[in-house]
C-alpha cells in the first residue's frame, strides 16, 4: 500500500514534512514483506531513496521488494540496485571505502546488477511504470527511422579537404591572397586539450528507448505550447544515440583530440532514484570505448539540464535538499562504472542558466511555496552542495581525471567610467560568475553583493559546508561566449535594491551590447542570429576575460573555455548546402577567438584547453532548431552530416600553433 502513497503524496501536495514522515511510517509497514510477483518468480531486495525523519541523516535507503523477472513491451531490463544501507547525509558527505575499482563499499554493502524488468520494478516502487510516465506527464513520442546502433563508416576524401583560405587546389588556378604569416610568440603548450561538445539531450534523440525516463524538458518542449520557437522537440534530435560511431568517427578524421558530452541522468536512474538501468549504462560504455578507439579523450558531464521529471515532480528537483542525496548517488554509479576511462569530468552544466530556468512554468510540474524571485538561488545552493560532494566523492575513488563543473556569462565591461557603472559590473559578476566560483574557489560563501541578497531567505552554509566547497573544481572551466557592457538602472543602484518589484531587481545592473553614444555607439561586434540575442561576436575582448578570471579566481589547475561558439545569422532559413557550410562570420568567430586564447597564453594566463559548441548543429532548447551553432551541418530529416568552413578553421589554429600534433584517426574500410 505504501509504494502506492509514494506516488499520491507529491501530486497532493503534501510538504515535505508530511511526506517524511508519511513515507517512514510506511516503510515501517512495508520493509521486510515482498511485493507479489508472478507465481514462482523469485524475488530480491531493491531499494530506493526517501526522506527518514527518524534518522540523523536527511537520507536513508528505504530497503523494497521486487520481482527480478518480468518481460515488459517483449524485452527484460538489466537493472542495478543501489546498495542497502545509509546513502550520502547532507550537509556533508563521507567518501565511502573503496573496495576495488568497480566496487564501492557503502556502509558494507557494494553496488550489484541484478536482472529484472524495469517496469516491474517502478510498478513496486511508485506504482507507475516509465512507460506510465511518459503516458502521463509527456504523451506521445516521435521516433527516428533508424533505432539501432549503426557501425562507423569512412569519411569520403572529399569531405576533408579544407575550403579556400586554409587550402587551395592545384585546379583551377589565379586566386590571389595577401601573404599571411604566423605570430613566433604565440603558441598552444604541450598537453593542451581540445575538442568539441554536445549535450544528451540536444543530440540523442530516442527519448523512449532503452528504458530511459522522461526529464523536464521533454515536458516543456511537449506539453507547454509556445516554449519552444516552432514547438520543436528532442524526439529524434540529431538521433546520435545511434549515430554515435560515426560522429566520433568524423571529428576523428579531422584530428579532434576531445568529445566532451553529457550523460542523461533520466537513462541511468529513470526516475531520478532507485534502480538503475544496465541499458544505459552500457550504452555509455561503448561510447567512450569508441571515443578511445579513434584516438579522442571522453569528456564526461554528468548533468547538462535535462533533470530527471519525477525528481521534479516528487520534491521540486534543484529547489529541494534531497536533490543532493539522488545526484550523489547518480554520480557513485557513474563514476565507479567508467572511472579512468574518463580524463576529464564535470559535475553540472552552467548552473548560472539551469537555475534561472526556475521558476518553472506554473501547472506542468509539483507545486512549491519558494517564491518565485527567491528560486534561482535555492537551486544554486543545492547544486554547490551536490556539485562539491560529488567532487569529494570522485576524490575519494581515486579517479585519476580532473573533476570541476562548467559555469558561464561573458565579460563584463562598463559602459562608462562612473563609479555607479563600475558598480553595476560588480553587481552583475557577484549575481554570474561569483554566484559559485567565489564558493568554490575563494572561500566556500557567496562574494559580497549577491550574500546580502540571499541571507534574508537562504541558510548559511555551515563552516563543514563551506570547506567542502571551497577548492572543489581543479579546472575553471567557463562557457564563454561572448562579452557586453553594463551599466546603473536609470533610476540608481540604491533606489533598484530598495525596490523589490524593479525589473532588474535584485542584480540592479543594466546590460547592452552598444558602446556608449559617446563612443560612436556602435555594437561590440556582429550579432548572431535573431533567436540568440544574447550573443555578439566580440573576441577582442577575450584576452582581458582570461586574465580576470586568473587574476580574481586563481585557478590552480588553470582555465578552460568549455563551450564557446556563434550561431550563424539566419543559417536555419538557407537552403543551399554550400551556403549553409560557408559559414563566414562563425570561420572568422573561430579564428579570431582562437588567437585571443593565443595572446592571453603568451601574456601569462594558464589556459589549458577550449571545446567549441557544437559537434554538430542540434536542439537548441527553446529555440528548437532554428538557432545553429553547430561546425558542421545537419540535414534534420536524413540525418546527413557535413563539414562548415568553421571547423576547419578551428583545427587548423592547432596545426599553426600546437605543440602537440593534430593526428587524424581513420575508419578503415
Amino acid at each position: 500500500m505504501w509504494v502506492s502513497l509514494l506516488y499520491i503524496l507529491p501530486i497532493l501536495g503534501i510538504s515535505s514534512a508530511q511526506d517524511s514522515m508519511s513515507l517512514s511510517t510506511l516503510v515501517g509497514t512495508a520493509s521486510g514483506t515482498t511485493t507479489g510477483g508472478a507465481a514462482g518468480t523469485p524475488s530480491t531486495l531493491m531499494t530506493f531513496i526517501s526522506v527518514d525523519p527518524s534518522s540523523t541523516a536527511m537520507f536513508s535507503i528505504l530497503p523494497i521488494y521486487t520481482t527480478t523477472t518480468q518481460t515488459s513491451g517483449g524485452s527484460t531490463r538489466t537493472l542495478t540496485p543501489i546498495a542497502t544501507g545509509s546513502a550520502p547525509s547532507v550537509p556533508i558527505y563521507t567518501p565511502p571505502s573503496v573496495a576495488s575499482s568497480t566496487s564501492v563499499t557503502t556502509s558494507g554493502s557494494s553496488l550489484s546488477t541484478l536482472t529484472g524488468s524495469a517496469t516491474a520494478a517502478a510498478s513496486s516502487t511508485i506504482g507507475l511504470s516509465v512507460d506510465d510516465l511518459w503516458d502521463l506527464f509527456v504523451g506521445p513520442v516521435s521516433t527516428a527511422a533508424v533505432n539501432t546502433t549503426v557501425s562507423a563508416t569512412p569519411v569520403p576524401t572529399a569531405e576533408l579537404i579544407p575550403p579556400p583560405g586554409i587550402y587551395y587546389y592545384s585546379f583551377p588556378t589565379g586566386q590571389q591572397i595577401p601573404a599571411m604569416s604566423t605570430n613566433s610568440s604565440w603558441k598552444f603548450p604541450a598537453g593542451f586539450w581540445w575538442g568539441v561538445a554536445s549535450a544528451s539531450y540536444q543530440v540523442e534523440g530516442a527519448v523512449k528507448d532503452e528504458g530511459r525516463g522522461p526529464s523536464i524538458w521533454d515536458v516543456l518542449l511537449h506539453r507547454v505550447v509556445g516554449y519552444s520557437v516552432a514547438n520543436q522537440t528532442g524526439d529524434i534530435a540529431n538521433n546520435q544515440y545511434y549515430l554515435y560511431k560515426q560522429d566520433i568517427a568524423r571529428i576523428a578524421a579531422l584530428g579532434v583530440k576531445t568529445y566532451s558530452f553529457s550523460i542523461s541522468w533520466s537513462r541511468i536512474f529513470p526516475y531520478g532514484s532507485g534502480y538503475v538501468n544496465e541499458q544505459a549504462l552500457a550504452h555509455y560504455d561503448d561510447v567512450i570505448d569508441t571515443c578511445i578507439e579513434y584516438g579522442v579523450e571522453p569528456s564526461v558531464t554528468l548533468y547538462h539540464w535535462d533533470l530527471p521529471l519525477w525528481l521534479q515532480n516528487t520534491y521540486g528537483g534543484w529547489l529541494d535538499e534531497r536533490i543532493v542525496g539522488d545526484f550523489l548517488r547518480y554520480a557513485q554509479v557513474v563514476f565507479t562504472r567508467y572511472g579512468n576511462k574518463v580524463p576529464r569530468w564535470f559535475t553540472v552544466n552552467e548552473p548560472i542558466v539551469f537555475c534561472n530556468n526556475y521558476p518553472l512554468p506554473d501547472n506542468y510540474f509539483k507545486n512549491t511555496s519558494i517564491p518565485k524571485k527567491q528560486q534561482p538561488y535555492w537551486c544554486g545552493h543545492h547544486v554547490l552542495l551536490a556539485h562539491s560532494q560529488a567532487y569529494r566523492l570522485g576524490k575519494s575513488l581515486g579517479l585519476n581525471g580532473t573533476i570541476s563543473f562548467k559555469t558561464n556569462g561573458g565579460y563584463k565591461i562598463p559602459l562608462t567610467n562612473s563609479s555607479a557603472d563600475a558598480t553595476a559590473v560588480q553587481r552583475a559578476w557577484d549575481f554570474n560568475e561569483g554566484w559559485f566560483a567565489n564558493p568554490t574557489f575563494i572561500n566556500g560563501d557567496y562574494p559580497t553583493y549577491l550574500k546580502d541578497y540571499v541571507s534574508g531567505f537562504l541558510p548559511d552554509f555551515t563552516q563543514e559546508q563551506k570547506n567542502s566547497i571551497n577548492g572543489s573544481s581543479d579546472v575553471y572551466a567557463h562557457d564563454a561566449y561572448t562579452s557586453q557592457f553594463y551599466f546603473a538602472p536609470d533610476s540608481g543602484i540604491d533606489a533598484c535594491v530598495q525596490n523589490s518589484s524593479h525589473p532588474l531587481y535584485p542584480v540592479c545592473a543594466n546590460t547592452t551590447y552598444t558602446y556608449a553614444a559617446s563612443s560612436g555607439g556602435w555594437n561590440i561586434g556582429p550579432a548572431a542570429d535573431p533567436l540568440s540575442p544574447w550573443l555578439h561576436k566580440a573576441t577582442d575582448w577575450v584576452p582581458a576575460f582570461l586574465h580576470y578570471i586568473q587574476d580574481t579566481w586563481r585557478p590552480v589547475g588553470g582555465i578552460a573555455v568549455t563551450e564557446f561558439g556563434f550561431a550563424e545569422p539566419f543559417e536555419a532559413l538557407k537552403t543551399i548546402k554550400a551556403d549553409i557550410t560557408t559559414d563566414a562570420i562563425r570561420t572568422s568567430y573561430y579564428r579570431d577567438y582562437m588567437q585571443a586564447i593565443l595572446m592571453a597564453i603568451s601574456e601569462g594566463v594558464n589556459v589549458v584547453g577550449c571545446l567549441a559548441w557544437s559537434i554538430v548543429d542540434n536542439l537548441e532548447w527553446s529555440s528548437g532548431y532554428q538557432a545553429r551553432f553547430g561546425i558542421q551541418y545537419v540535414n534534420f530529416t536524413t540525418q546527413e552530416r557535413a563539414y562548415k568552413s568553421s571547423f576547419f578553421e578551428y583545427v587548423n589554429a592547432f596545426k599553426l600553433y600546437g605543440t602537440d600534433p593534430v593526428v587524424p584517426h581513420y575508419v578503415t574500410a
